[in-house]
């Protein structure tokens, strides 16, 4: 009988083998992340492939009944369905389908995503540690490319911050986004140095990582970043303080306070978008021409959405009705914008209460702030830096109106929330520590 099992055993095909042992599930959500990585920064095809290995790696693990009772347990995945069931339910009432057909379609990793990070076997703690390294080492080799194409002619780009004109990444990554992007990394280089798998050497890498970060940011003049990045800095110090660590928080509060100022004095690109930007606000408030004006015309956007949303309060226009509402109130009152000048809401609060009412805003507040109801997740470094920095970030933009800004917080959010939800669950129910990796 033994040398029967073992004839058969070396017969069996080794993808057999893998689906089984749960490898082959394992590393098809590994190649998820690595193409959701390297298609955020290079690629959308590579972004649109990423949920749908996502999901054959869930559909992939030996134990599937098993790991969706579990799923099916995790508070993180409710509030993305809840989001997704609105816009389902939007159709009822909408007026513009075809446009709710492609939200429909587009926004499916609001289940996808979460399904494969809470079904899928899990990575490994190496493994994850290898994303983030990743993610770190892409941003930043994208972020001194961009360096390099700004110092190729510092006075045009310079002369373009004055104007209110911000540089893309070479890749073509939307300037908000791309900042927010080099935030995050810059934070998650500072979080990797503490893992057990970072050498001496490595740990040294990250760190001059996280201050070219930091540097690019600064000599780019990426307003949305650099508000995520001092918004963030200064919950850091915060934190420190509560924590009675007066001394460090204290000292990382005053280095916040000056930073700013010295950045303001000594960098030509801060110095130019700072004067911009005061100058762009006092526009609508003079109530001068702010057609070419990006601050004044958000805030246009934000007093039109306002007025939209007091008349639809409770499940708002709809999703796929949001643009056309918006448009339909700019003739009403224009704020002397041309038709081509009247912009989105740029304020993903404010464009959830627009487009789902106050149920919709409720929904997207619980997929951001829900987290943090549960203790475990509320003190771990990555989830709150994660949250918290996107969170800062779309008081001034709508990030999920565009693919790039919608996968980067879904694929995070899976990958970094809902796994350690995942992780925590599991070491509930085994009353001891979890394989799953912490970071």
């Amino acid at each position: 009988m033994s040398s029967q099992t073992t004839h058969s055993s070396a017969q069996e095909p080794w993808w057999h083998s893998w689906w089984r042992t749960g490898r082959l599930s394992q590393h098809l959500l590994l190649l998820a992340c690595v193409a959701g990585v390297v298609g955020l920064l290079t690629s959308r095809a590579l972004v649109a492939l990423s949920p749908v290995t996502g999901v054959l790696a869930a559909l992939a693990n030996p134990n599937l009944r098993r790991a969706l009772q579990q799923w099916v347990r995790l508070r993180t995945v409710w509030a993305p369905a809840a989001l997704y069931c609105l816009l389902l339910l939007s159709g009822f009432y909408t007026d513009q389908w075809d446009v709710w057909r492609h939200e429909a379609y587009r926004l499916l990793p609001w289940l996808g995503v979460p399904l494969a990070f809470g079904v899928a076997v899990p990575l490994s703690s190496r493994q994850r540690f290898g994303i983030g390294l990743l993610y770190v080492s892409g941003t930043i080799t994208i972020g001194l490319a961009t360096l390099g194409q700004y110092l190729l002619d510092p006075a045009a780009a310079n002369k373009a911050f004055g104007l209110g004109q911000s540089m893309p990444s070479v890749t073509g990554i939307f300037h908000i986004h791309f900042g927010l992007m080099l935030a995050l990394a810059g934070f998650f280089a500072l979080l990797l140095r503490r893992s057990t798998y970072a050498t001496s050497t490595l740990r040294l890498g990250l760190l001059i990582a996280a201050g070219l970060c930091v540097l690019t940011l600064h000599l780019l003049a990426y307003r949305t970043g650099l508000f995520v990045f001092y918004g963030m800095a200064l919950l850091r110090a915060l934190h420190l303080l509560l924590r009675r660590r007066l001394l460090l928080g204290l000292g990382v509060l005053v280095l916040l306070l000056a930073a700013p100022a010295l950045a303001y004095y000594t960098l030509e690109p801060v110095h130019q978008r700072v004067d911009a930007t005061i100058w762009d606000v006092q526009q609508i408030q003079l109530n001068h021409d702010i057609n070419e004006y990006s601050l004044s015309r958000r805030i246009a956007a934000w007093q039109t959405a306002l007025i939209i949303a007091e008349v639809h309060p409770w499940l708002g226009v709809g999703p796929a009705d949001a643009y056309t509402a918006m448009m339909d109130q700019y003739s009403w009152k224009d704020f002397g914008l041309r038709p081509e000048n009247r912009v989105m809401v740029h304020n993903q609060y404010l464009h959830q209460l627009l487009g789902g009412g106050i149920v919709g805003l409720s929904a997207w507040l619980l997929v951001l702030f829900g987290p943090f109801m549960q203790p475990r997740l509320r003190r771990n470094p990555y989830v709150y830096h994660f949250l918290l920095m996107e969170a800062t970030a779309m008081l001034v933009d709508s990030l999920l109106e565009l693919q790039i800004g919608f996968n980067l917080f879904v694929f995070l959010y899976g990958f970094i929330v809902v796994a350690t939800e995942r992780r925590v669950s599991q070491e509930a129910e085994t009353l001891k520590p979890s394989a799953l990796p912490t970071v």
